[in-house]
């Protein structure tokens, strides 16, 4: 059995070790391609510049990439807090007929692909003369987001004791003060966290941006596919610079998610 153990375990690291130099590789080689000059398969670039960064910043007018970005990611947060958070509320601490029902609904949009209902809703938007705008990007990037920060927000809620909200109401305070002065402050590190998770994973929605974005509404990740793959001819170093300021916006927001919360709250159900 102990040999069994040890096994187990030197395969599990062995395959963790072949996995981070796997991944660690790949970053390292759009890093110093995005940074390099003559570089033709020497282990290391002959030179290296920020002319890539240049040339990518004034072709993108990459101020109004960013702007668009964050607006996006931002707006879709906040819209999705104010939806999901009532919702996960009801769902934590309410039990009633086909309740799994509407949940499996709730959470139909993460589990089909995308494009599946992308298509559709980006027709609709197109005929309401949202898309190509920002607030039509927001809107389809909200489809899938509010159910995502529904589903981060139950867990947390079910952590928080009944009792606490039973005390304040035998307390004389009404259920906006409860909520306010109880609920809210107890639930800040879930909100916290799926603000910032839901703002990483809108940076990240490719297929419905892609649908409803126009020139001045598109996010990096749907500039980089561009870069890559529309008709002319772009520096391969410029689109790894790119994808470079694409993945520290991405890992910015992430590794200060993880800052905040544990990831097993994500899973944790309250009898």
């Amino acid at each position: 059995m102990r040999n069994r153990v040890g096994l187990s375990k030197a395969l599990f690291w062995f395959a963790i070790v072949i996995y981070s130099f796997n991944i660690l590789g790949i970053i390292l080689t759009v890093v110093l391609n995005s940074l390099s000059k003559e570089w033709y398969g020497e282990l290391l670039p002959k030179i290296f510049t920020f002319e890539w960064y240049a040339y990518m910043a004034k072709e993108h007018d990459l101020p109004q990439l960013l702007y668009a970005t964050f607006i996006v990611a931002i707006s879709v947060a906040l819209i999705a807090l104010i939806i999901g958070l009532p919702t996960a509320y009801v769902l934590a601490r309410y039990d009633f007929r086909f309740k799994n029902v509407i949940l499996s609904l709730l959470l139909l949009p993460m589990l089909i692909p995308p494009m599946t209902y992308g298509i559709p809703l980006a027709a609709l938007l197109y005929k309401l003369r949202l898309a190509t705008r920002l607030p039509g990007v927001i809107l389809a990037n909200l489809v899938p987001v509010v159910p995502y920060v529904t589903l981060i927000l139950t867990p947390f809620i079910e952590q928080i004791d009944v009792s606490y909200e039973s005390a304040a109401r035998v307390l004389g305070a009404n259920r906006l003060q409860t909520f306010l002065k109880i609920l809210l402050p107890l639930t800040v590190p879930g909100i916290f966290t799926a603000a910032l998770l839901s703002i990483v994973r809108t940076i990240a929605m490719f297929e419905l941006t892609f649908l409803v974005a126009g020139p001045k509404s598109q996010t990096v990740v749907v500039a980089l596919y561009y870069d890559a793959y529309a008709a002319g001819t772009r520096p391969p170093q410029a689109i790894d610079a790119l994808a470079v300021v694409y993945f520290l916006i991405t890992m910015t927001f992430l590794v200060i998610a993880l800052r905040f919360t544990s990831p097993t709250q994500f899973v944790y159900r309250g009898k």
